[in-house]
């Protein structure tokens, strides 16, 4: 079984995180593990780090990568692993 590790860094969280919310919601089948480490201070300009854990068809992980990538202040990174 092949699983994927995705790493989606959010560099202003209160601009960007209903889309990032909305498009995880739509992609929640392939999602078995999601971990959000957010910094603690005020600033609106202020980010967080969500680690997934992907399972299931990699068509969607492409799909769900994608609408990621295509949102402004995100960052994507990725570990994959065959077993």
């Amino acid at each position: 079984m092949k699983r994927r590790i995705l790493g989606i860094s959010v560099s202003n969280q209160r601009k960007v995180a209903e889309k990032v919310q909305k498009i995880l919601t739509t992609y929640g089948c392939s999602i078995r593990t999601r971990l959000g480490l957010n910094e603690t201070d005020d600033d609106t300009e202020s980010g967080g780090l969500i680690l997934l854990e992907l399972i299931g068809d990699e068509n969607e992980w492409i799909r769900l990568e994608s609408e990621l990538s295509a949102i402004e202040h995100t960052e994507l990174k990725r570990m994959d692993f065959s077993s």
